[in-house]
C-alpha cells in the first residue's frame, strides 16, 4: 500500500529538500557575487570622494577619474604620514572598534560621539601629494538616529573648505535627510574653518547656526533639525580639531604657507 503524499514524513522530507536547495543556491550566489559587491562598493566610496571635491563627471570611468587622488595614511596622534597601514586597503572604521589599533576618548573630548578613535586615518588629495590642491578627510559622528559617515574637503589652504557629503546616515527625510539636499551642501563651498586663517585658541569655529549664517564660518542650520544640525557641527569640529586631522592640517599650512 503506497503512502500518503500528505503524511507528515513526506512534507517534512520535502521542506527539508528545498531548504537544503535553497541554501546552496542563495550561498553560491554570495561568493559569485562577492566581487562584484566589493568592486560597486569601492567604486562608491571613490564616487563619493570625486563629487565632494567637485571632480565627478558622470559617464566617466570613476577609476580613471580617481586616478587625480592619492589616498596617503596619516597617524592621528602625530599628524605625520605613515607606511604603519596601507591606505588601499586600511578599514579605519573597523580598526576604530578595535582596541589593539584605537583609543577611547574621553567624555568631553568625544564631542562627536564616537567612543573610540582609530590611530591612523586615511587621507586624499587631489594634485601633487608634496603640494596638494585639495584634502579629503573622511568624517564621522552621531546625528539625531545614528552614525553618520561622510566626507569633507579642504582646498590646499587646510582652511577654506571645498564641500561636504554624506555617504551614510539614519537623519529623518525631509529634516536632518536635508544634509543630502544640493542646496544645502552648496553653503559650505568657500566657507573657513578658522577665519582669516588664524587658528584660535578655541578650535575651529566652523558651525551650524539659526537665524541665517552672516559669517565666513557660519552654515545654515538645518530646519526642524536642531539635534542632526548640532551633529554635524560636533562632528565637523572634532574631525578639524587636534583630536582629529589637527595636527595633520597643522602641517600642511606651515607647508603652504613657506611655499
Amino acid at each position: 500500500m503506497m503512502a500518503s503524499n500528505n503524511s507528515i514524513k513526506k512534507t517534512l522530507t520535502v521542506a527539508f529538500a528545498l531548504c537544503i536547495v535553497c541554501s546552496v543556491i542563495v550561498s553560491t550566489a554570495a561568493v559569485a557575487l562577492r566581487p562584484q559587491q566589493q568592486f560597486n562598493q569601492e567604486a562608491d566610496r571613490k564616487s563619493n570622494i570625486l563629487q565632494v571635491a567637485g571632480l565627478y563627471q558622470a559617464g566617466e570611468p570613476i577609476t580613471e577619474q580617481f586616478e587625480q587622488v592619492t589616498p596617503r595614511a596619516v597617524d592621528l596622534r602625530t599628524g605625520e604620514y605613515t607606511d604603519a597601514v596601507d591606505p588601499e586597503t586600511y578599514d579605519q572604521f573597523a580598526a576604530s572598534r578595535d582596541p589593539a589599533q584605537s583609543r577611547t576618548l574621553s567624555g568631553e573630548k568625544d564631542i562627536a560621539g564616537l567612543s573610540r578613535q582609530e590611530n591612523y586615518s586615511v587621507v586624499y588629495l587631489v594634485g601633487d601629494p608634496q603640494n596638494p590642491e585639495q584634502i579629503i578627510l573622511p568624517v564621522r559622528g552621531q546625528g539625531l538616529w545614528g552614525l553618520m559617515r561622510g566626507y569633507l574637503a579642504l582646498q590646499g589652504d587646510a582652511n577654506t573648505i571645498e564641500g561636504i557629503t554624506f555617504y551614510s546616515h539614519s537623519e529623518t527625510p525631509g529634516l536632518g535627510g536635508e544634509v543630502d539636499n544640493p542646496k544645502w551642501k552648496a553653503q559650505w563651498e568657500g566657507k573657513q574653518v578658522y577665519p582669516d586663517g588664524e587658528v584660535g585658541e578655541g578650535g575651529p569655529e566652523i558651525a551650524l547656526v539659526k537665524g541665517g549664517a552672516s559669517q565666513a564660518t557660519e552654515v545654515d542650520a538645518l530646519s526642524g533639525a536642531t539635534l542632526t544640525s548640532k551633529g554635524v557641527t560636533n562632528l565637523v569640529q572634532f574631525w578639524l580639531s587636534d583630536a582629529g586631522f589637527g595636527n595633520y592640517l597643522a602641517k600642511i599650512r606651515d607647508t603652504s604657507e613657506g611655499a
